[in-house]
């Protein structure tokens, strides 16, 4: 296939993402196709400072530092793993990207275009999808307190941010407010058609 492609998953907070990653990752590779899974953040030191002292605290960061924690992750991400991947001819299937800094940073009231300059080092994926989920299905979902992303006003400027991008036509939306195997049949139909694939 020469050159390989680069899907991203995006969507709220329990909105199913990983879950139909893994499922589209799984489809390809029935198909005969070398996909790979990976996610941010990463499983590099940044990445897994991010998951420690960012994500698992009760109150939240200067939203620009998050912000340039995200992107160096991001970047080490890129480099380390994604293009390799792409360069090997895999399918490279990512549980969020920049789509999720511009939404959550930018609920935060960081500029969406500054976030982008940031960001420079990420690479454009060849297609990317929002997994659309009502704001009072996800709160249902939480369980315990939550980390600090996981309350409804951060929630409700998200999914604002990823309409907006919607609308832009960056993402693909995706209704992922029913059965687990229908979400994953669109997915797939998304995925084959957008990027001419042929999988059973």
């Amino acid at each position: 296939m020469g050159r390989g492609l680069f899907i991203c998953i995006e969507g709220l907070d329990k909105c199913g993402k990983t879950t139909h990653s893994n499922l589209l990752v799984r489809y390809l590779r029935k198909g005969g196709y070398d996909a790979v899974y990976t996610s941010e953040p990463s499983n590099g030191e940044i990445g897994r400072f991010i998951r420690e002292y960012v994500l698992n605290r009760k109150r939240r960061i200067c939203a620009a530092v998050e912000a340039l924690l995200f992107a160096a992750d991001r970047a080490e991400h890129t480099e380390t793993f994604i293009k390799p991947n792409l360069e090997r001819g895999r399918i490279v299937v990512s549980d969020r990207y920049v789509f999720s800094s511009l939404a959550y940073q930018g609920a935060a009231g960081m500029d969406l275009e500054w976030i982008m300059e940031i960001n420079r080092a990420a690479i454009d994926p060849d297609l990317a999808i929002y997994i659309d989920v009502p704001i009072d299905v996800i709160m249902q979902r939480f369980r315990g307190k939550g980390s600090v992303m996981e309350r409804r006003e951060i929630q409700e400027k998200v999914r604002r941010i990823y309409m907006h991008l919607v609308g832009r036509g960056e993402l693909i939306m995706v209704n992922g407010n029913r059965p687990i195997v229908e979400t994953a049949r669109e997915i797939r139909r998304v995925v084959s058609e957008r990027l001419n694939l042929k999988c059973p």
